[in-house]
């Protein structure tokens, strides 16, 4: 906890600083929401293909989930899911041709979240 995945499109390449926006993210995530920053763990999967509307060109996504232990407010919620935002905008360099559609959100684990390390 917390598991954050990043969906972004491929085509932002290294326009989008992922490894600057983890460690960023973390920090936000451990401010707001009291989580300990060793059990932050952001993941990124680059996605090949959007459709926007009727658009298959001239779009980029980005898409941050943030899945927490049950428990925080709506109001720490929503102050994680405006942080993300920002953070996706200071790390997010606009690429000529491509319109940027960012998005957050939190929602709390399952009751049947486990993990270990080891």
């Amino acid at each position: 906890m917390p598991q954050i995945t990043v969906d972004y499109s491929a085509s932002l390449g290294d326009a989008f600083d992922r490894q600057g926006f983890a460690a960023a993210l973390h920090a936000v995530v451990v401010e707001t929401a009291a989580a300990k920053i060793e059990a932050c763990k952001c993941r990124f999967r680059a996605v090949d293909d959007i459709v926007v509307g009727a658009d298959v060109t001239g779009h980029a996504l980005v898409h941050v989930g943030l899945a927490l232990l049950p428990g925080r407010s709506a109001e720490v919620k929503s102050a994680l899911t405006s942080g993300a935002l920002e953070l996706v905008r200071a790390h997010v360099k606009p690429v000529d041709g491509l319109v940027l559609h960012a998005s957050a959100e939190v929602r709390d684990l399952d009751p049947s979240y486990q993990k270990f390390v080891g």
